[in-house]
């Protein structure tokens, strides 16, 4: 137990040191973590760095920090609700390419996941053919003649992660009650979501399971392969499946030596994944080039199912309705997607985050649907949400960030190639199933329902808020949305009615004099006092003072 603490603490003085060397101290001294570590002033100088610099820095030191941060970085860089674009941009440009380790080092984990390795393998090339922080793949040749790509976890490597993210869980912890931003934000849950991720890497029965789904949805599907996954030959810590030969999509050039048509294999690319994502909520979270192969015949075959999204139907339903919406400059349809997508914060500002979609409508606005990028909208849109603090699932923010990459890929294997086009039979078919009557049936069944059982509760609840109201336990907080707007407005409205009003009166007093003077052709008394004189001077005094006072106010 001591020697486990004293590492972490170790670990600690590692991060922090790190952190202080890349200009991030600052955040450290918030919090007052140089003083629990003893670090020497000289090493613990917060700096400030230029924030044009600081998605650089950011990278950097996370590479610096070994793979527990490098995960976290590449699956932070999916959450564009979560950081900004300056960000975004630098997490996503890191790698965890590592140097393979011995194949005696890998060798032992083999045969602790599975026994002897002669029992399984016929062959096994030493020498890894891909390599990353967390394992790395050797080439093997079952005794029935299949060829195997085993994925081997690296020694230690649990551990190491697991350290790592209960270091950080303590740090953000500490952030929330020391830094006002901290608390804001809710940095635990932030943390606790993207350790989530990491942690499901690090089993590879979850990878195997990813791969398996998939590839059953497209059983019938001849232009489309998912290699199977030997399970026989799987644990938590090594993944054995079919090895995959094909040329990868960033060899642009080998594509056009072998006859393929790049065409054709944009079409195929685009209605792959946006099957997996509108029809069956579940798709492959990671589709670079480097995970995808053609091969002949213009079939695409995919790896790498470590990341993954999910979407229930009501995720796509409101996806598809915050999309459609956009489109046709629908700001408070838009507005209203975004908060059924997403968690709300209490204290939003509704009317500001309408007027900042109503902006972004405008950029979109009559512009042709085949020259939208919809992975820019999308971001567009999660980018709004980030400013107004509105956390959106992730499987949405990884959603944004897997159209974009489709629509990279896509552009450079057909630079003619118009995604909406093709993908407009799949929002389509989300509509039918939709409006189907089967499922318009159930959900009213199922509403009806819960209606039945909140009418149930009722009278309890009834009783137990009448019980409050005496005892004085009652709490009144009302919210308007966009409340300052509609008062100003009513403000406004009034102020001119008093305006008119007045400026009537003053018209009748007017004319009642012209007449009366007319007809009497003498000065008008009332017990010898000028009353009509006095009362227009009354009136012209109340209506300057009523113009001053609403001009002053400037709501005229």
């Amino acid at each position: 137990m001591f020697g486990r603490k004293m590492r972490n603490l170790n670990r600690y003085r590692e991060i922090a040191l790190t952190l202080t060397r890349h200009g991030f101290g600052y955040i450290l001294d918030e919090m007052g973590i140089f003083t629990y570590l003893s670090i020497p002033k000289k090493e613990s100088k917060p700096l400030h760095r230029d924030p044009a610099t600081r998605g650089r820095h950011i990278r950097q030191t996370l590479e610096e920090l070994g793979p527990t941060f490098i995960k976290l970085g590449q699956v932070a860089s999916t959450r564009t609700d979560l950081l900004p674009e300056d960000i975004i941009r630098e997490l996503e440009k890191l790698h965890d390419d590592v140097r393979p380790l011995p194949f005696e080092e890998i060798r032992t984990i083999l045969e602790q996941e599975l026994g002897e390795i002669s029992d399984h393998f016929a062959e096994i090339e030493e020498t890894a053919i891909a390599a990353a922080s967390i394992g790395q793949v050797h080439r093997a040749i079952l005794y029935n003649g299949d060829t195997v790509a085993v994925k081997v976890q690296r020694p230690r490597i649990s551990t190491i992660i697991e350290t790592d993210l209960s270091i950080l869980r303590d740090i953000a912890a500490l952030a929330e009650q020391r830094v006002e931003w901290a608390e804001q934000h809710q940095v635990s849950e932030v943390v606790e979501e993207l350790a989530r991720s990491v942690q499901e890497e690090l089993d590879y029965t979850s990878e195997a399971r990813h791969a398996d789904k998939i590839r059953k949805q497209f059983t019938e599907e001849k232009h489309l392969y998912i290699p199977p996954i030997y399970w026989n030959l799987t644990t938590s810590r090594v993944l054995t499946m079919e090895y995959i030969h094909g040329i990868k999509l960033t060899r642009l050039e080998s594509l056009d030596q072998m006859g393929f048509d790049r065409k054709i294999l944009a079409e195929r690319l685009i209605r792959a994944l946006f099957h997996q994502i509108l029809i069956e909520g579940f798709f492959h979270g990671d589709p670079h080039p480097g995970n995808i192969f053609a091969q002949p015949g213009n079939r695409l075959a995919f790896i790498d199912f470590g990341m993954v999204g999910r979407l229930t139907p009501e995720m796509q339903d409101h996806f598809a309705s915050m999309v459609i919406a956009m489109m046709r400059r629908d700001t408070d349809g838009v507005v209203q997607a975004v908060l059924k997508m997403g968690l709300v914060p209490d204290d939003v500002d509704i009317g500001q985050l309408w007027l900042d979609t109503d902006e972004l409508t405008d950029k979109y606005y009559d512009i042709a649907l085949s020259e939208v990028s919809l992975g820019e909208v999308v971001n567009d849109l999660f980018d709004v949400a980030y400013r107004h603090r509105v956390r959106i699932p992730s499987d949405l923010t990884l959603l944004g960030k897997t159209m974009i990459t489709l629509e990279s890929i896509v552009k450079k294997l057909d630079p003619e190639i118009h995604v909406t086009q093709i993908t407009q039979p799949f929002g389509e078919q989300l509509l039918k199933r939709r409006y189907n009557p089967r499922r318009m049936a159930t959900s009213a069944w199922k509403n009806l329902l819960d209606y039945g059982e909140t009418l149930m509760e009722l009278p309890k609840q009834l009783k137990e808020l009448s019980e409050s109201i005496k005892r004085g336990r009652i709490q009144v907080d009302v919210g308007v949305p966009r409340l300052n707007l509609f008062l100003r407005k009513l403000d406004q409205i009034v102020n001119r009615l008093s305006y008119s009003i007045v400026l009537l009166s003053f018209s009748i007093i007017m004319c009642g004099l012209i007449i009366g003077s007319s007809l009497t052709r003498q000065q008008t008394l009332l017990w010898k006092v000028p009353a009509i004189e006095i009362g227009f001077v009354i009136a012209l005094f109340m209506l300057l003072w009523l113009i001053y006072s609403i001009y002053k106010s400037g709501r005229l």
